[in-house]
């Protein structure tokens, strides 16, 4: 948002101001904005006008018209990243295909997720999408959040049991607990997709815990994005490219179909429960 004020400042600023604000731009685009005629600049500041007085999720959508297949080419170009983000999503068994389809969707959806998180902070939305037009290194950011929004995704439909034994992996557990599995399971309970039934009683019968969650995918996305911001899914997925261990993974120990046994976290449920008798 305030990147749209500063070019609809420098467009009808006196000279001075204007010259002075243009040499804020790099080069090629001053030399565009200065060549542009009075009726091409009437034209922008329309544009602008429009822009800032639209609700954020039709900004989204005029934006990803408008700048998705530009940021798709460039995307596919960039082989490196696109190939560590597929060797992780094969480690983490997740079959989701990066082709250029799948990477419009995401563009897409890392617009509207990011104009959701407009309810608590206005003036990021704006200037993170004119960061992925206009900055390569920004670019990346679409891999990483696509990384990290395909792991919650594969959270969300985990049972309880099994997000137990996989935070329980993790070097860092009370962060890893605090910061994913938590607000996923409140979630869960608040959508009644799984309701806890004596929860704080190690003895009760605890079919919640290993209840598998049933959610379509279209809910699932939804509830990925109402749960955490844009900003913890590209930091997810950014720390799993650059720390090997910073999201350990054993599928063959997390999805064991065994039966439910006692776990540390269900022990000390179990020691509370005594003490308190």
């Amino acid at each position: 948002m305030n990147s749209l004020r500063f070019f609809l400042n420098m467009m009808i600023a006196p000279l001075p101001i204007m010259q002075s604000i243009l040499s804020q731009l790099p080069s090629e685009a001053r030399q565009w904005t200065e060549g542009l005629s009075w009726q091409q600049r009437r034209y922008v500041l329309s544009l602008c006008h429009l822009l800032l007085s639209a609700p954020s999720e039709v900004q989204a959508e005029f934006l990803d018209e408008y700048t998705a297949d530009g940021i798709v080419a460039k995307l596919v170009q960039d082989q490196k990243t696109k190939e560590k983000v597929e060797h992780y999503l094969q480690i983490f068994q997740i079959p989701r295909v990066l082709n250029e389809k799948q990477l419009r969707i995401y563009i897409r959806q890392f617009y509207i997720h990011s104009a959701h998180d407009l309810r608590c902070e206005p003036q990021i939305f704006l200037e993170s999408v004119l960061q992925l037009v206009v900055d390569p290194q920004e670019k990346k950011n679409v891999f990483t959040y696509t990384l990290g929004f395909e792991l919650l995704l594969m959270m969300f439909r985990m049972s309880w049991l099994q997000h137990e034994r996989l935070y329980l992996m993790q070097i860092n557990q009370e962060w890893f607990l605090q910061t994913y599995i938590k607000p996923i399971q409140y979630t869960h309970k608040i959508n009644h997709i799984i309701t806890p039934k004596d929860e704080r009683l190690f003895f009760a019968k605890r079919n919640f815990f290993v209840q598998k969650p049933e959610v379509s995918d279209k809910k699932a996305w939804e509830l990925v994005m109402a749960t955490f911001k844009t900003e913890t899914v590209t930091n997810l997925g950014f720390s799993v490219i650059r720390h090997h261990n910073a999201f350990i993974f054993d599928s063959d120990y997390i999805f064991s179909e065994e039966e439910e046994i006692e776990t540390p976290l269900m022990s000390a449920v179990s020691l509370r429960e005594s003490r308190s008798l």
